[in-house]
């Protein structure tokens, strides 16, 4: 039986680790070749390695207009194409609302929305070009879903994810490419060690303190972890999910109901 991904090609922005990474392996297993990209592109070729010939490492920026084009053609002549996109580079940061600087707002929108926004016209107008449809998977949060008293900017960004996925969505549909977003919760991992210091900074807390919060208030009972999310992936990825279109879908344990 083959896989679900069975001679796709994939690209994952931001998967040198975390998610992102989860992702790769999943797809891979599922018979996708997938590019890492990554702007650690070291750590993106010892992920690479160690998922296996399957995986290659593509450096990535996703500020950098020339960088997203050059991965985009590296994809091409690679792979023949690109079949699946997934935006998941992010950057997260929290400050009161009296404290947020110029400096993280423009770093965190420059990431997180027109990163995205960029990446996604770039795989588009490939997949345009190749006539063969294809799949784009943002990256959303359960925080686009809701304000946070210390992580508006952050929340801004996941909240023009899912906007973005809307309007690209309906607008890419039309060429056979379905645009769709995932909205985790709370996920562990090296991702949210940063996180939890922060909080631990601003809101006076030992370390590890926001974390076991944080995992007790989930109605599953736990944090997530990147694995938890890997099921929703494939599936947006792959055919069965052929007339979802411009759909976020929450995977955070029940911390959010839509």
């Amino acid at each position: 039986m083959t896989g679900r991904l069975e001679g796709k090609s994939a690209i994952i922005t931001g998967s040198a680790r975390g998610i992102g990474r989860a992702f790769a392996e999943a797809y891979v297993r599922e018979g996708a070749r997938v590019a890492i990209a990554d702007i650690d592109v070291d750590r993106a070729s010892e992920t690479a390695a160690a998922i296996g010939p399957a995986a290659y490492a593509v450096r990535l920026d996703v500020t950098d207009q020339a960088s997203i084009e050059a991965a985009v053609k590296t994809v091409e002549q690679t792979a023949g194409g690109i079949d699946i996109l997934v935006n998941n580079a992010a950057l997260f940061d929290l400050a009161p609302i009296v404290e947020i600087s110029r400096e993280s707002y423009d770093r965190l929108f420059a990431i997180n929305v027109a990163g995205s926004l960029f990446m996604l016209q770039v795989v588009a107008r490939s997949m345009i070009a190749a006539g063969r449809g294809g799949k784009i998977i943002n990256m959303a949060s359960q925080a686009g879903r809701r304000g946070e008293a210390l992580v508006a900017v952050y929340c801004a960004t996941k909240a023009a994810i899912i906007s973005l996925t809307q309007s690209a969505g309906l607008d890419l549909i039309k060429h056979g490419i379905n645009v769709n977003a995932i909205a985790p919760g709370v996920v562990d991992g090296e991702h949210w060690d940063g996180v939890d210091a922060l909080f631990a900074r601003h809101e006076n807390l030992p370390p590890g303190e926001k974390k076991r919060q944080v995992g007790e208030a989930v109605p599953f009972g736990r944090m997530g972890t990147p694995q938890d999310l890997t099921g929703m992936a494939i599936f947006l990825a792959s055919p069965e999910a052929d007339y979802i279109v411009a759909q976020t879908y929450n995977v955070d344990g029940g911390n959010w109901m839509s």
